[in-house]
């Protein structure tokens, strides 16, 4: 397979991926290194983000996997296109609640409902439901929650290591779980 033909097919599988694809997935599709893969993805991306020709497109990493995106420097335009009367926006509480959950995951309902002082039940199946967040496991019974690679995709982050600082200002979990003590 030539260079150009292994870009080609590269950009092929991203333009019809629904969620961020490892480099080694899309080596195996188009049968070359997987290193070979992810220097072409950079080389990919780079060329897209020539600012002599401002794209409406984007190739981002995030988390290690790759997929394009709508470049940033039209989100008003897009956002106008796909949002306009729609009701896409979180409620207040779904974005508090949202937060405790990416800041102090792996988190319970009852754990996060503790942090801010209300039931979060109906709030965390809209979450869920939005894929924002996701169960990454249980604990003692309960359901622990995380934020999804959705969410990441959403915040434009490559990796949670990217929030701003704000944990400090959240109380502990063991300061506030009641579950199983």
């Amino acid at each position: 397979m030539t260079e150009a033909h292994t870009y080609g097919a590269i950009e092929a599988i991203l333009m019809v991926v629904d969620e961020p694809v490892a480099p080694a997935d899309i080596a195996v599709a188009v049968d070359v290194p997987e290193g070979e893969v992810l220097s072409a993805l950079e080389t990919l991306r780079d060329e897209y983000a020539n600012a002599d020709r401002p794209r409406g497109f984007e190739l981002r990493e995030i988390d290690g996997r790759w997929r394009m995106y709508s470049s940033r420097l039209y989100a008003d335009v897009v956002g106008t296109f796909v949002v306009d009367g729609q009701s896409a926006r979180l409620s207040q509480a779904a974005l508090e609640t949202l937060a405790v959950v990416a800041y102090r995951q792996p988190v319970t309902r009852g754990q996060v409902s503790q942090v801010r002082g209300v039931n979060v039940d109906s709030v965390m199946k809209t979450l869920s439901a939005r894929g924002l967040v996701t169960e990454v496991g249980e604990v003692a019974g309960a359901v622990q929650y995380g934020t999804s690679t959705e969410f990441l995709e959403r915040m434009g982050l490559q990796s949670l290591s990217d929030l701003p600082a704000l944990a400090p200002y959240l109380p502990e979990l063991a300061d506030v779980d009641g579950e199983g003590h």
